[in-house]
């Protein structure tokens, strides 16, 4: 006896030879290599795969394609556990775990069940009108509860451990589908020599011939297809790209398309991804993708057993599996008498064909006769019934009387929509074709053209012209000589005669349009009484067309029933647009290898290594490593560390590694021009050989970044950025002078890697830096004084460049070398050093000392701070014109109590001060309302033995000598602090210039 009752024992395109054991909600099952898992669990007499969104309907397999509402399961277990998967898509092979998902505590017995008895108050919009009162209960009773039941599937509990990977791909012709359409323009076209992809999201190619029994040229339509497909494996230009889904399409002919590379394995073979990412881009492309049945809105109509007609067609022929002994046609076109003939060849006894048509073809009546099935003309299925699987529909026919009919499988066709969704991804709406009753392609994206069903051409003839035609006009418009087109293929006849019915009233039970979201007919007419009757906003009012199916089996259905509610034409009532994309994509396939320590690439500083030999605790900043600390043998914490090193630059010297510094090389006859620009203060009249601190505003007038910039030359500059602004400013200054000022005679590239850099602070500095440069250059006070900036020489001959500039506050020069000679840099400048005491020091005391300065940094220049905030107003040039001045004068940029840069200390010396506390009036509580600002940046100062602080305060310059409260109540912090100036040690600055 079969294990599997309701295969066919012939026919099929699945390997029998190779059985696939899988299971599904524990159970154990078998199918066939190239079995889908819903093939493979009809085949096995499942019907029931999972429960409804928000009622928890029992649902089946209405489909056998992407557009599958109902058939969602959980694959795999453990990490590589994938909610949402569409059973109908999903490749059968051994081993496969599939479960369903979105019940409690089964499948079979579903707690939730029971929201159908509460239908009457879940209907569309009810969230906004309920959990409105008691307002307490939102988040301790509300909220948890809409949490718990929202979404659908479980997220796989620990990191996904397989792999991703991006691709990149150019071609002359891009063919978008494989069925007959697809195929013809890829032949056409490569058989011209161009370069051609063609994709399907099918792991086999055909498209609809797979699911059909045709004929071209008076042979089975499988001969044209292995011919054309052997053809198209020679041509040396022709990839051929299976399980890949083109998902959306973009500017300048650039297409999305996910590859599924090892879905259909349990694990990917070492070093294979599991999908993989494609950017191609095609001169020309040619959507081939086919069409979407539709089906009928009726009572029941969600019922296990009920399937749309071409799905239960594909079941028969391309899997071998018969979906129902006892079946009933509902059909409202010539179509579905052809799955009535496939389903009674295959040894079903059909017991009824069901059509809303007054008169009906002749031909198809005679075939109902052969195949001894009852024929309703102008009749419906106003209802079907059976909780868990089907066993009867009620069929209503002419004269209004109804009667029921048992059976075990409602096969429904109302027509086809062409998958043209693609064709919308620019912004543009398809047109309503009256004749087909569907919409069709409108205005295209600029080289794409559309073939066959998905351009509303239904025949298999009309699909094979199109394809060959447009695949032949696509190569001549990429500069190839394409060869004669071939005569039209002559193929058997079809009937293409429609005339659809969009729902049927007075059924009883729920009619549903949207399967997924559980959108009823009653819903539709809910949104249009309460005035949601424009289609963009009935999606949203009723989730109509919002699922990961994106409405392609519910949206044509629910505009018609609006149109019918409204007494507008389905055109006139509009339709929304598809957005990419097409299918859900995993963002483990777009992010490709960018997760984890991958996210972005880690970058070192070319004296990484030197840092790493002297023991550095290194710390992410921006894109870069940045050396922390360097702790000794015996420091127990990094804070001992951190001070022994803030001592030794305050009173001798140290050396820090800023190579990670942004570093720009400006160049051009504008170059100051641009400067002035870009800057708040003047730079044109900077000497050749100095340097100055800048500040760059956002056009909304809120700081930027700051850095320094030196002039090298009447014409050359050397701007540096923060590490972690250094992209950010890059951009800015490429789109100033692309989009800006495109007449600039200026040019500017970033070096930040081609140069390594390290500052070498502290009173014994120059002596260290006597022992590398090159005695010619004379760095003595006079003739190197601090801003100073020039090009010089060391190590005997080395280019390098030096810059007596100091964020420490002490004595201090930065040296830069070719990125190749910084590690001897680092290496000859400690030699030099070591008679001096030299210390190596990382981000953590250099923060130390700009706070014992008064420097802004990171934490100041959030985005959120203007150049007035920071107590650099005085800097803003009031002779020229640069970008954000005008926005920084607005009314609450300026006021008087906005918060400014100032300093704090502990009254009491021993309390540590955290960064983030609030500033808060003593006596006053600590309330939104009573806020004055908060603190933006805290270190301990070795020097002065206690915490100290810079923060915003309101008013802050005038305040000096005030006391008030530092409130941090994430760590319970309530501390007095007294206000004082942002510099703490030298505010004379005398050490700069020593």
């Amino acid at each position: 006896m079969s294990t599997q009752p309701f295969r066919l024992g012939t026919g099929g395109q699945i390997d029998r030879t190779q059985a696939q054991s899988f299971r599904f909600d524990g159970k154990r099952y078998e199918g066939y290599a190239g079995d889908t898992l819903a093939s493979a669990l009809l085949a096995n007499g499942v019907r029931l795969v999972g429960r409804s969104f928000k009622y928890h309907r029992p649902r089946g397999i209405l489909s056998a394609g992407a557009e599958e509402p109902n058939a969602l399961v959980e694959l795999r277990a453990g990490a590589r556990r994938e909610p949402n998967t569409r059973a109908t898509v999903a490749e059968l092979y051994h081993g496969l775990e599939a479960r369903s998902q979105n019940r409690w505590p089964s499948l079979a017995f579903d707690l939730l069940s029971v929201n159908s008895l509460f239908g009457a108050g879940l209907v569309a919009g009810f969230y906004y009108k309920t959990f409105m009162w008691p307002a307490a209960f939102w988040e301790k009773l509300y909220e948890p509860l809409i949490r718990r039941a929202a979404g659908l599937g479980r997220a796989a509990p620990h990191e996904d451990p397989d792999h991703y990977e991006k691709a990149f791909a150019f071609c002359d012709v891009l063919v978008i589908g494989s069925g007959p359409a697809g195929l013809a323009a890829a032949l056409a076209a490569g058989r011209s020599g161009a370069r051609v992809i063609l994709c399907d999201e099918d792991f086999r190619l055909g498209g609809a011939l797979l699911a059909e029994k045709r004929e071209i040229d008076g042979k089975p339509a499988a001969e044209w297809l292995a011919a054309t497909l052997a053809e198209l494996a020679s041509l040396p230009d022709v990839t051929i790209m299976p399980r890949s889904t083109v998902y959306g399409v973009y500017d300048h002919g650039i297409y999305g398309v996910v590859e599924r590379v090892n879905d259909h394995l349990p694990v990917p073979p070492a070093h294979q991804p599991r999908q993989r990412a494609w950017r191609i881009n095609a001169k020309r492309a040619i959507l081939a993708a086919g069409a979407i049945e539709r089906p009928i809105v009726f009572a029941g109509n969600d019922t296990p057993g009920v399937m749309l007609a071409g799905a239960v067609r594909a079941y028969l022929n391309r899997y071998g599996v018969l979906p129902g002994r006892e079946p009933v046609v509902f059909t409202s076109g010539d179509d579905g008498w052809v799955t009535a003939r496939d389903l009674a060849a295959a040894g079903a006894k059909v017991a009824a064909i069901v059509d809303p048509r007054a008169e009906i073809d002749a031909g198809l009546m005679a075939l109902a006769g052969q195949i001894g099935a009852r024929v309703f003309a102008s009749g419906v299925v106003s209802s079907a019934s059976g909780g868990r699987a089907l066993n009867r529909v009620t069929i209503r026919d002419a004269s209004g009387r109804e009667q029921t009919i048992a059976c075990d499988l409602l096969a429904v066709s109302n027509g086809w929509n062409p998958t043209l969704h693609l064709t919308s991804h620019q912004n543009t709406r398809p047109v309503w074709d009256e004749a087909i009753h569907a919409f069709v392609p409108g205005q295209m994206p600029a080289g794409l053209s559309v073939a066959g069903s998905a351009a509303g051409r239904f025949s298999l003839a009309q699909a094979l012209e199109d394809g060959a035609r447009l695949g032949v006009e696509a190569v001549v418009d990429c500069g190839f000589a394409a060869k004669a087109e071939p005569p039209p293929r002559k193929t058997d006849p079809e009937g293409l005669a429609l005339s659809p019915v969009w729902r049927v009233k007075d059924g009883k039970g729920k009619a549903f349009v949207d399967f997924q979201n559980d959108v009823t007919d009653k819903d539709v007419e809910l949104a249009a009484r309460e005035g949601f009757k424009p289609i963009e906003h009935l999606k949203r009012y009723t989730t109509l067309g919002m699922a990961t199916d994106q409405g392609k089996t519910s949206n044509i259905a629910g505009l018609a029933i609006m149109a019918e509610l409204t007494a507008k034409t389905i055109p006139e009532t509009g339709t929304t647009i598809f957005r990419p994309p097409y299918t859900p994509v995993a963002i483990g396939a777009l992010g490709g290898h960018h997760r984890g320590r991958d996210f972005r690439p880690t970058r070192l500083a070319p004296t990484h290594q030197w840092s790493q030999d002297q023991g550095a605790i290194f710390v992410e900043s921006g894109a870069w490593m940045r050396a922390q600390y360097y702790p000794k043998p015996g420091e127990t914490d990094w804070l001992t560390t951190v001070n022994r090193e803030v001592l030794a630059v305050r009173n001798g010297v140290g050396l820090c590694d800023v190579s990670t510094l942004g570093k720009i090389d400006i160049q051009g006859a504008d170059a100051a021009e641009f400067l002035e620009r870009v800057y708040i203060n003047g730079w044109k009249a900077l000497p050749v050989g100095k340097a100055r601190y800048g500040l760059m505003l956002r056009e909304d007038g809120f700081v930027m970044d700051d850095g320094t910039t030196s002039r090298l030359g009447e014409t050359h500059f050397l701007m540096t950025t923060t590490t972690a602004n250094a992209g950010k400013v890059m951009q800015h200054l490429e789109f100033c002078h692309q989009v800006l000022w495109p007449s600039l005679d200026v040019r500017m590239v970033s070096v930040s890697e081609q140069w390594a850099q390290a500052a070498i602070a502290g009173p014994k500095a120059r002596q260290v830096l006597q022992g590398v440069v090159d005695p010619q250059h004379d760095i003595s006070n006079e003739a190197f004084p601090y801003l100073a900036a020039r090009e010089i020489t060391v190590g005997g001959g080395i280019a390098a460049r030096l810059f007596r500039i100091s964020f420490s506050g002490e004595l201090a020069y930065e040296l830069a070398v070719p990125a190749d000679y910084g590690d001897a840099m680092m290496r000859a400048l400690m030699a030099a050093g070591e008679p001096h005491g030299i210390c190596a020091y990382g981000t953590e005391a250099l923060g130390v000392m700009r706070i014992e300065k008064g420097h802004v940094a990171g934490n100041e220049l959030s985005g959120q701070t203007t150049a007035r905030d920071l107590g650099l107003g005085k800097m803003m040039s009031s002779k020229k014109d640069y970008i954000g001045r005008v926005m920084a004068k607005r009314e609450a940029l300026v006021e008087a109590e906005r918060p400014g840069l100032i300093g704090f200390k502990a009254v009491d010396p021993g309390q540590r001060l955290r960064a983030g506390a609030h500033f808060i009036a003593i006596g006053r509580p600590a309330t939104m309302e009573n806020d004055e600002g908060y603190m933006t940046s805290v270190a301990y100062s070795p020097n002065l033995k206690h915490w100290m602080g810079l923060g915003l305060l309101k008013n802050g310059a005038s305040r000096i000598g005030e006391r008030i409260r530092a409130v941090d109540p994430v760590r319970n912090g309530d501390i007095e602090v007294e206000i004082c100036s942002p510099v703490f040690v030298d505010p004379e600055g005398t050490r700069l210039h020593v």
